[in-house]
């Protein structure tokens, strides 16, 4: 199931079923529309905080909820989306010029997040202003 929205697609991953629990896995360019070139994730998020607010120039990214919940706000800088994600057998991507929050992380939640590219300081546009007019040209 690929759910496209203006900004970000929500891509369904594999799901084996197993008694002895579920496996579920993403590869290079089969479910991915890229090459993993690094690979993070994010946890022990306080109650209340926000994480991302950036975009990339470059960057495409893949975020998964290995566990628990969050949300990912995504923006154009025309239309500003929301997704809930909840489940570890689908993940959002989200494309490069698109800035991000995450918000309202449940308790013991774990995001993990795949990147197109390698860490770049210069590929991040962290001021909102900046941004939209980039994403506005």
């Amino acid at each position: 199931m690929n759910l496209i929205g203006e900004s970000g697609s929500i891509i369904s991953l594999p799901k084996i079923a197993d008694p002895r629990g579920n496996l579920s896995f993403a590869e290079n360019q089969t479910q991915l529309p890229f090459e993993i070139k690094r690979t993070y994730w994010i946890y022990d998020v306080p109650g209340g905080t926000e994480r991302g607010g950036h975009a990339y120039r470059e960057n495409t990214e893949f975020i998964i909820a290995l566990s628990g919940s969050f949300d990912v706000l995504l923006d154009d800088g025309h239309n500003i989306e929301r997704y809930s994600l909840n489940r570890s057998y689908y993940g959002l991507l989200v494309p490069k010029m698109i800035w991000r929050t995450m918000e309202n992380f449940s308790t013991n939640s774990l995001a993990l997040i795949l990147s197109s590219t390698e860490y770049s300081e210069s590929d991040y546009i962290r001021d909102y202003q900046e941004f939209l007019k980039n994403a506005r040209k």
